[in-house]
């Protein structure tokens, strides 16, 4: 991996929406206009489109993708894609998850980011069939699917902070945040 991929990161990738500032904007930006960016970062991770994954998560239930939130805990306690099973982005043990031998994983954050720095490493230990959610749980609720709080549906995302929120439909947004 070349030395200015490594040094690219969560801030870079905030330098690079706050130097585009208005224009970027103005072009309306979405979660999964940051695709490009994030994968320019994380180029060995495999997306899935949120139409593909809804689609998956219709199947029989033992056969459905295992999901992995990799958002902080205060996020997760927001909201969650349906049977998703929080991994801390910060210090994540991937040695105590259940890891399923025949069906794929599904990691998701807010937008990307920091699910494909936990699918680069289970990747890199082998784990597969694995995919990041193009777009991460912002396109998600934004497409109107289903996520929930312990197991009751919900109709709010914690935003991340009061940039990234914008990556969300207004009624979306966790209040307070």
């Amino acid at each position: 991996m070349s030395r200015m991929k490594r040094r690219i990161g969560w801030a870079g990738l905030v330098l690079i929406a706050l130097c585009g500032g208005v224009v970027i904007w103005a072009r309306n930006l979405t979660p999964e206009r940051l695709v490009p960016l994030i994968s320019a970062r994380f180029p060995e991770v495999d997306w899935i489109e949120v139409d593909t994954l809804a689609e998956w998560l219709r199947r029989d239930p033992a056969s459905r993708p295992l999901l992995l939130d990799t958002r902080t805990a205060e996020e997760f306690s927001v909201s969650h894609l349906p049977g998703a099973v929080r991994v801390d982005p910060s210090r994540p043990n991937l040695d105590a998850i259940d890891v399923p031998n025949d069906r794929p994983i599904v990691v998701y954050c807010s937008v990307g980011y920091r699910s494909a720095a936990i699918a680069e490493r289970l990747g890199a230990a082998g784990v597969g069939p694995l995919y990041n959610l193009r777009g991460g749980i912002f396109a998600w609720a934004n497409e109107g699917r289903p996520i929930v709080r312990n197991g009751v549906p919900v109709d709010t995302v914690h935003p991340y902070d009061a940039l990234w929120g914008h990556l969300l439909r207004p009624g979306l947004r966790a209040l307070g945040d």
